[in-house]
């Protein structure tokens, strides 16, 4: 009698404690929430500043320009993501209809590829202007850097959207 009593006992206990963790569980999700554009910024320029080893006084001139050249490159990028969204709203299609789609157009296709073409020529003229307010601020060998660990977080970024994915990293984005 006093066994059974004692597992019922352990069985309770263990039971309410896997519900407590799974509450926390559900409440961490909560709580781990996107940062916002300004704190990316932020988190990439303070990055940046570690990663270059600068001085206090060299990274108050460059902290506030390498913000405005993050922030510049962003609304570049975001400028074809919205044209993007706009036109699936358009067409009256969702996230989830994605492979519903009808396959798109020669027109739809060279005007996209057009579009592409002026977005990399704009983030080619702002990466240039502030390669030019850069070199006032740092050496060339600090500027290579820059783009360096720009590339190094770009490879980090689309492999953990990758794994996201479900793909192997370096697989296909078609």
């Amino acid at each position: 009698m006093k066994t059974k009593f004692i597992y019922v006992i352990m069985a309770v206990l263990l039971m309410g404690s896997q519900m407590t963790l799974s509450a926390q569980n559900t409440d961490n999700k909560q709580k781990k929430q996107r940062p916002t554009p300004e704190q990316m910024v932020q988190m990439q320029t303070k990055q940046i500043v570690n990663t270059l080893m600068l001085d206090d006084a060299t990274a108050a001139k460059f902290t506030p320009v390498y913000e405005k050249y993050l922030k510049e490159l962003r609304e570049c990028r975001m400028m074809t993501h919205k044209a993007r969204t706009e036109k699936t709203k358009a067409q009256g299609t969702d996230a989830n209809a994605k492979k519903e789609r009808p396959s798109m157009t020669d027109d739809e296709i060279a005007t996209m590829l057009r579009n592409q073409f002026t977005q990399s020529r704009k983030m080619l003229d702002i990466r240039e202007k502030y390669y030019n307010e850069f070199s006032k601020i740092l050496s060339q060998k600090q500027i290579l850097k820059i783009y360096q660990q720009e590339k190094m977080n770009a490879n980090k970024f689309r492999k953990e959207f990758d794994r996201r994915k479900g793909q192997k990293p370096g697989q296909g984005h078609h």
